[in-house]
């Protein structure tokens, strides 16, 4: 992928800019956290030269002067919420994430348990973090939030919560997912914080949309194509307009809420530090872009991207609301010029399908070249493409073979005789695991081991749903992988 993002200039600005924010309130910021703070593979893709942990790297320059706290719904927790990108439920992600944070050095401070309303899902959990030695507070839910201001920022409003003890300069509020009341822990503190005599302030740190990126940019476009479930959009910040006669991009839930959240900071500072949503906002990725061209090209296949994974979505659910997703991303791809053809992998695979008469895939490598795989006696469509895909950024010739039939018989003889798959062939996994020992005596095999990063960022095409086995491996490589809505087979249960 041509870079178009300067990662080492983002990080620099981010951490200046933030560093700015802290002076601005005397010391003391709670600086919202949306999004993911790694493994944000989603900027990574539209904004080439975006490492996914950027954001804590940014924070690591910082380290010294950060606080995490990380908030979690106690609604979430009762209905045992999953996050859908790790298959956890959001309370073990808080675990998750407070291990992470601090194998990483950070001082994560506590856990604050929002919407606290007896749940005993939330109770039990609470007993779990205190067992574990871990401090927690409890936020509770507000009648008339967010609109009554008169009780919302009061001693029966704000007042009622816990008040989180924090010892650090910066308090970085971060949550498992959306909805987890992360602003309204922010503001909490704020009240509290001014009622000891402390002054202090608030932040959002959001990476998309960027704010000075045109509305219907690609980046801007690909972020509306990536939470088109959640019938969210982009629009033009008009209080930024009004006040300072600049256009600038916002989301339109925070325009919504910002009269609100305005109110609230004057009832709670005396005067609101913010005439706009834009001017409560960090964000200094917008900076960092070195080639728009390339951000563009990215973007626009993330937005494809986006579409194939609701038609899939779609046809794996049947539900009105994925179809709605999926009508949704449509109308996205037209605004930004866009359709399903975008990436020649389709194309390739598709074609590789019709003359083969069985399941194919195709990859764009990084030179630009596509490889095809198809469905053979031993090796799926996904093995076949990721053998075929590694011994073209190896240099190794297509029609060689790597990994002998037998080595690959006895395990394919395994899966149906002693673990009883229905299925011989192998999946892209075990293809991997078989090319691993193959490369003990086999230079080969050791030629295509080595150049297995070289595969991370390409794009990869399948003519059916390939296997959530395939899936996993496929992006835990770090390729990104689109499947025409289509099972290889009728059946009506698909794992």
């Amino acid at each position: 992928m041509q870079r178009g993002f300067d990662n080492d200039k983002y990080i620099q600005l981010q951490a200046e800019r933030i560093r700015e924010r802290i002076s601005q309130f005397g010391g003391k910021l709670y600086l919202e956290f949306g999004g993911k703070l790694f493994d944000d593979y989603h900027a990574s893709r539209v904004l080439p030269g975006f490492e996914p942990d950027s954001k804590i790297r940014m924070l690591k320059s910082l380290i010294d002067d950060v606080e995490i706290v990380i908030a979690i719904n106690a609604n979430h927790i009762e209905k045992s919420k999953v996050r859908g990108d790790l298959g956890i439920t959001y309370d073990e992600d808080v675990l998750r994430l407070m291990d992470i944070f601090r194998s990483m050095g950070f001082m994560v401070g506590s856990v604050v348990i929002t919407h606290y309303a007896s749940q005993p899902a939330a109770d039990a959990f609470r007993a779990r973090l205190t067992a574990m030695g871990i401090t927690s507070y409890l936020h509770y839910p507000i009648a008339g939030y967010p609109y009554d201001i008169d009780h919302i920022v009061s001693d029966e409003g704000y007042g009622k919560n816990d008040f989180v003890e924090t010892s650090r300069p910066l308090v970085v509020v971060t949550a498992p997912g959306p909805g987890s009341g992360k602003m309204a822990t922010c503001l909490s503190q704020l009240y509290h914080e001014n009622k000891r005599g402390v002054t202090a302030g608030y932040a959002k740190y959001e990476t998309f949309p960027i704010w000075n990126l045109p509305l219907k940019h690609p980046v801007n476009i690909a972020y509306e194509a990536a939470t088109a479930d959640l019938s969210d959009a982009n629009i033009i910040d008009p209080f930024h307009l009004e006040a300072y006669g600049e256009t600038t991009v916002n989301y339109n839930r925070d325009v919504e809420i910002f009269p609100v959240l305005k109110s609230m900071m004057e009832r709670i500072l005396g005067e609101s530090p913010y005439q706009s949503p834009t001017d409560m906002g960090v964000n200094m990725a917008g900076f960092a872009i070195v080639d728009d061209d390339a951000v563009r090209d990215a973007a626009n296949m993330e937005i494809v991207r986006r579409y194939f994974h609701a038609a899939v979505k779609a046809k794996r659910s049947g539900t009105p609301e994925a179809e709605e997703e999926v009508q949704k991303l449509e109308m996205i791809m037209n605004q930004a010029g866009v359709n399903a053809n975008l990436s020649p992998a389709r194309s390739a695979a598709l074609l590789k399908e019709e003359t083969t008469g069985g399941p194919a895939g195709a990859m764009v490598l990084p030179d630009g070249r596509v490889v095809t795989g198809k469905t053979g006696n031993l090796l799926g469509a996904a093995s076949a493409l990721l053998m075929n895909a590694l011994k073209g950024v190896s240099g190794v010739d297509d029609e060689l073979y790597v990994i002998s039939d037998d080595v690959l018989e006895p395990i394919c003889h395994l899966k149906t005789e002693h673990l009883k798959s229905q299925n011989p062939r192998l999946h892209s996994d075990e293809t991997l695991l078989a090319l691993s020992i193959s490369s003990v005596t086999n230079p080969m095999a050791e030629r295509l081991m080595e150049n297995v990063d070289k595969l991370r960022g390409c794009d990869a095409y399948f003519s059916v749903i390939i296997s959530s086995t395939d899936e996993k491996l496929y992006r835990t490589l770090g390729i990104n992988v689109c499947c025409e809505p289509k099972y290889e087979q009728h059946r009506y249960y698909h794992k």
